[in-house]
């Protein structure tokens, strides 16, 4: 499933020869393969191996990308590489080419009273820590304790093979909607409480659970 990611739309290029003006026609467009630098649109839906889904762009936007930029996971990224404009295909990420294994190093007890007073700690509830560099990352609890809370970091796709289904809507489209937040790159959890861009960036991309995520659950992980 997009730091935010901001893609700048690419112009329209003419290179006059000698005698003829070479002109990039729609046609033309659509039978160009995607490379490297394209500005690339998909409408995508992305699958977990029981076959829910986790996220998809039905309904919104179609997600926008710098093709072999970094702006989304490897898999994702060498999937899209050589598709076309209007082609559709399915594909499975393994987990070290989507957010990569479980890490439990990424799982830490803290004191209760780390957290705020309301709401009362959960399993299953996902809370927002702040980082060393103002960053925001979610963080699930994993178990609480008496007056010790145990959070996992992990990413909520970590571990996990993901299948997509994809279809690619333009290439280089110099219309196309600039996403301010896309999951591919960004880890924004979304208005609707999931992630508002996609399931295939780098940053915090899942559902962001049972409870919303709020700064009235924001804690200081560095402390």
């Amino acid at each position: 499933m997009k730091s935010n990611t901001k893609g700048n739309t690419k112009k329209e290029s003419i290179k006059k020869g000698n005698t003829t003006d070479n002109v990039k026609t729609k046609s033309d467009t659509k039978m160009d393969a995607v490379k490297k630098g394209d500005k690339v649109q998909v409408h995508y839906t992305g699958t977990l191996s029981d076959g829910s889904t986790f996220d998809s762009s039905d309904g919104r936007e179609p997600l926008l990308f710098e093709a072999g930029a970094g702006q989304v996971i490897p898999g994702f990224d060498n999937a899209i590489l050589g598709m076309k404009m209007d082609q559709e295909k399915s594909f499975t990420i393994k987990s070290e080419d989507a957010y990569g294994p479980v890490n439990a190093q990424m799982v830490i007890e803290i004191p209760r009273e780390r957290l705020p007073p309301k709401p009362e700690p959960q399993v299953g509830m996902q809370l927002m820590m702040g980082g060393p560099s103002g960053e925001r990352m979610p963080a699930l609890i994993a178990k609480v304790s008496g007056d010790k809370v145990t959070l996992d970091l992990n990413h909520p796709l970590a571990g996990k093979d993901l299948t997509f289904k994809v279809k690619v809507v333009g290439i280089n489209n110099p219309n196309a909607m600039v996403q301010e937040d896309s999951c591919c790159g960004s880890g924004k959890c979304g208005s609707e409480g999931g992630c508002s861009g996609g399931g295939c960036g780098n940053g915090g991309c899942g559902n962001c659970g049972d409870e919303e995520c709020s700064d009235e659950e924001e804690i200081d992980h560095t402390q």
